[in-house]
């Protein structure tokens, strides 16, 4: 096994962190990849891996994303995330998150942590016991925020699809819009029922059939098989569930001019991106279109950490700004030849100062 060093996906991180806790049953990766422009913010994934060298890649390369995404979205933090080991049974026990929200404390508030795949709100409260450097918790009322960033992250996307059917179909509508949804849980549900608003047309599959089933009739769309999503001719391939599908083969099934969805680390490689603009498909980089759940998290965990109240009004302001911000990377992206991804890379790593 080589070193975390020499690890393709470890790209000068400041810390990688394994935790080990006898009593719980812990196991976890804290990663920072920068904290150039504050503490590194990102959530924490709790998941079963087949192979534990795939946990430390996640680390590796959501951390890196996070800082990027931070950055883009002019936030004053850095890139961090964790993963923590699940075993097959997905057992979580307080005990668990309790050594976890310790170790998160030991770091002295370089990272903040956040709710991500496989935790939950409840669990956010669980760690929150243990270290101030959470966010993501019920909110006071009604008019701060808190609680799951799900539905703000949605809503990001949401709008970033409605930038990119601007950009290359020439509309401000999206009715009638085709849209093939990968995943429909809170995310991607969250981005269904938001386009579905406006007339969308949807296809929608996930993992869990029944569920994908569930919404399409609730919404008057229809769902397909998990393993035939990528192969529907439609408007907008939006894919909202694990990360890592735009490979040769997967780039080579699209049958739409957009990809433009909220999972995380999208392009299998680098080299992809420039895949797909040769193919002339448009593409949203993930870290910019999905960032609507840490906006409303890092903003919530910096008014309190000010004695501030949190504000909705300014979440959803910044919210907005994702669709000029997917804009300029485009017709910079046309400018130059590169592909969005590379410009998208470029404008962030001078942002943190790499």
């Amino acid at each position: 096994m080589p070193a975390i060093w020499e690890e393709p996906d470890f790209d000068d991180h400041e810390l990688v962190q394994v935790v080990r806790d006898r009593a719980s049953g812990l196991t976890a990766i804290i990663a920072l990849h920068s904290t150039h422009l504050g503490p590194g913010a990102g959530g924490t994934r709790f998941w079963h891996y087949g192979d534990p060298a795939m946990a430390m890649r996640d680390a590796l390369r959501l951390s890196r994303g996070m800082s990027y995404k931070n950055a883009m979205a002019g936030l004053p933090m850095g890139g961090g995330k964790a993963v923590v080991l699940a075993d097959p049974a997905g057992t979580k026990t307080p005990e668990l998150l309790a050594a976890f929200g310790s170790a998160i404390d030991a770091l002295g508030g370089r990272y903040v942590t956040a709710e991500d795949v496989g935790m939950s709100e409840a669990d956010m409260v669980a760690i929150a016991a243990k270290t101030r450097h959470v966010t993501g918790l019920p909110p006071q009322d009604a008019s701060q925020v808190g609680g799951d960033p799900g539905p703000f992250t949605a809503r990001g996307i949401f709008y970033g699809i409605k930038a990119a059917v601007a950009h290359n179909l020439g509309t401000d509508s999206l009715s009638g819009v085709h849209v093939a949804i990968q995943g429909t849980g809170s995310v991607g549900g969250g981005v269904a029922r938001l386009l579905a608003g406006e007339g969308a047309k949807l296809t929608l599959a996930d993992v869990n059939a029944d569920r994908a089933k569930a919404l399409a009739t609730e919404l008057g769309g229809t769902a397909v098989a998990a393993e035939a999503i990528m192969d529907t001719e439609c408007d907008v391939f939006s894919p909202n569930a694990l990360g890592a599908i735009l490979d040769d083969a997967g780039i080579a099934r699209l049958r739409a001019p957009i990809v433009a969805g909220g999972a995380n680390n999208q392009l299998a490689r680098p080299e992809h991106g420039q895949v797909l603009a040769a193919r002339g498909i448009l593409y949203a980089p993930d870290y910019v279109i999905n960032a609507g759940g840490i906006i409303a998290v890092a903003l919530e965990y910096l008014a309190r950490e000010h004695g501030q109240p949190s504000s909705l009004e300014e979440v959803h302001r910044r919210l907005e700004e994702i669709r000029g911000r997917l804009t300029a990377i485009w017709d910079e992206s046309k400018a130059s030849g590169r592909s969005a991804d590379q410009v998208a890379d470029s404008m962030a790593q001078r942002l943190i100062g790499r």
